[in-house]
């Protein structure tokens, strides 16, 4: 649900929001283990920091993100709301979800106690668990999990939302089967349905109070590990301890150990670090690679701790628009594919950190391919389709480039110009407020936009970015082969003839050069040395925890030595 994010502040910011299913993955069987290190990862700090001191109840953590998490949108009524990473670290400290991503790629119940399908995949039994209350004392059950489930495909009185009509276009109907299990039948058959139960942690239950509130955004009643007490727009959101919270760690203690969780907003990375330096941040995630060099360093002189973690990752690129001038154009898409040195921009502009992207998967994740056919720089090429795009339109090629206004993003931005002006390219850079990217890229009133999106999982999670029916297909991707593709995924089963598909639709982007991609994101969470419980305990089905962090982590975990 988006995850879809601008790169840095656009690619690591962003955007968002949404809901991204698309960063939804794999609920059954979609995705594979992703191998350490296949990307810029330090394979050391890939897994939990180990610790053989007891957990402590008491204190006060403060995390640091990289944005506002209400994004200056339509706030924190979940069905309606946009958010990008710091609204998922928001969404998590407030609000559980019916599924939750595992370290296999999968998707585990959560609320839920099991979510099972029949034998055709076109209706879904949501079983709840017993005994589980929101933060107002009402309970957990059927009824109004049909109503959040209703709320977000845009049937429940009083809600409106708009991407996630999308996302859940698919739903035929919801029913209430009895007191404590929902029935979901869907249109076609739906073999990843339970990741978007998730969707980045988008897809939160509310409260039947908060749900009916004209003051929705605002109203905030979840089930999650802590309990909302305010928001300061632009500085920081912050919770109390759930003192009736479901969740226990794996030694049986009563979660959450803290009594508050702040959220700060600091949204230059460097800013963090350095508040994680001095001690006002107890906790910090970041995805630059500037940002993720110096903790390193920290790491290394024992005075920080670090988690990295590139498994389940977003890929960061420059959206190409093809419904209009000049990317309508494949000529112009491959003499930019050719043409930029994408490497040398992630050593000029990432201190090397990240991995190069060839395509939207990762290694490891189903529909990945080593080499799907993008085009490696080669300057000469470049020339050869900048002159047949010239012999077409008559026109030298001229770009405007969208990007958040922050020191990373420009910095990036200005060294694909440079490269584009060495070919001839006149590249213009065109500056735009967060908030406004997404209106935006919704608008299609862009030429190419620095974006980061695409978290590995099922590529079903996808659909809603790249196939032609599609309002969020943002690049206004027309492509038979590829809607093919995304509608045969969705309905087949088989995992095998799943791969063949999604590697097809892989080759597809390259061969048509739909989007400039650049690098697998690295997503790293930079901690004090007092501070543990980062990932949470095995999952109520004994698997492990997701160790991916784009799509944020549990928080309700959390502990402070005192």
């Amino acid at each position: 649900m988006a995850r879809f994010r601008p790169f840095r502040h656009t690619l690591r910011t962003a955007c968002v929001a949404l809901f991204t299913v698309s960063l939804v993955a794999a609920g059954c069987g979609g995705a594979k283990e992703n191998s350490k290190g296949t990307t810029g990862a330090d394979k050391s700090n890939e897994a939990e920091v180990v610790t053989d001191k007891k957990p402590v109840y008491g204190g006060d953590l403060v995390y640091g993100m990289e944005a506002d998490p209400g994004g200056g949108t339509s706030g924190f009524c979940l069905p309606e709301a946009q958010l990008a990473i710091s609204g998922m670290l928001f969404s998590r400290t407030f609000y559980d979800t019916l599924t939750i991503p595992n370290d296999e790629g999968g998707y585990s119940p959560w609320l839920a106690e099991s979510v099972t399908p029949n034998a055709t995949y076109d209706s879904w039994d949501i079983k709840l668990r017993d005994g589980i209350t929101f933060h107002d004392g009402s309970k957990l059950d059927a009824q109004v999990v049909k109503n959040n489930l209703d709320a977000y495909r845009g049937t429940y009185p009083g809600r409106k939302p708009v991407l996630f009509l999308l996302v859940f276009s698919n739903i035929k109907d919801v029913t209430v089967k009895d007191p404590m299990t929902v029935t979901v039948t869907t249109k076609t058959p739906w073999v990843a349905f339970p990741a978007y139960l998730w969707s980045s942690a988008r897809v939160g239950i509310l409260a039947q109070k908060q749900l009916d509130s004209t003051n929705c955004a605002q109203e905030i009643i979840g089930t999650g590990p802590f309990v909302y007490k305010e928001y300061v727009q632009g500085d920081h959101v912050s919770g109390t301890r759930n003192d009736h919270y479901w969740v226990k760690n794996d030694n049986g203690d009563q979660l959450p150990y803290l009594d508050s969780l702040t959220l700060k907003v600091v949204t230059e990375g460097q800013q963090r670090v350095s508040g994680l330096e001095s001690g006002d941040l107890d906790i910090m995630h970041a995805s630059g690679g500037e940002e993720i060099t110096r903790m390193r360093a920290f790491k290394a002189d024992g005075k920080k701790q670090l988690i990295e973690s590139d498994k389940f990752g977003e890929v960061a690129y420059a959206m190409l628009n093809t419904k209009t001038e000049p990317f309508n154009n494949e000529n112009a898409r491959l003499a930019v594919a050719y043409g930029i040195d994408r490497q040398d921009i992630i050593n000029k502009s990432e201190n090397g950190v990240p991995k190069l992207a060839n395509g939207p998967f990762g290694k490891g994740n189903m529909g990945y391919l080593e080499d799907p056919g993008f085009p490696k720089y080669d300057t000469n090429k470049s020339k050869e389709y900048l002159a047949k795009y010239k012999a077409e339109t008559g026109k030298d090629l001229e770009v405007n480039i969208g990007h958040t206004p922050d020191s990373g993003t420009t910095k990036l931005a200005q060294l694909i110009q440079e490269q584009a002006a060495a070919l001839g390219i006149k590249a213009n850079l065109q500056p735009i407020e967060q908030g406004a990217l997404i209106n935006t890229a919704l608008g299609g009133k862009f030429q190419a936009l620095l974006w980061r999106n695409h978290p590995g999982g099922d590529p079903d999670g996808q659909y809603v970015w790249w196939h032609s029916g599609m309002l969020t297909n943002f690049s206004g991707i027309n492509d038979p082969q590829i809607d093919k593709d995304l509608d045969e995924g969705r309905i087949t089963p088989d995992p095998a003839k799943r791969e063949e598909l999604y590697q097809d639709l892989n080759r597809q982007f390259a061969k048509k050069a739909y989007n400039l991609w650049t690098w697998y994101t690295l997503w790293s969470i930079g901690f004090d040395n007092k501070v543990h419980g980062i990932l949470g305990p095995k999952l109520p089905d004994g698997k492990a925890p997701s160790s991916g962090l784009a799509t944020a982590h549990f928080l309700g975990a959390l502990w402070k030595e005192k």
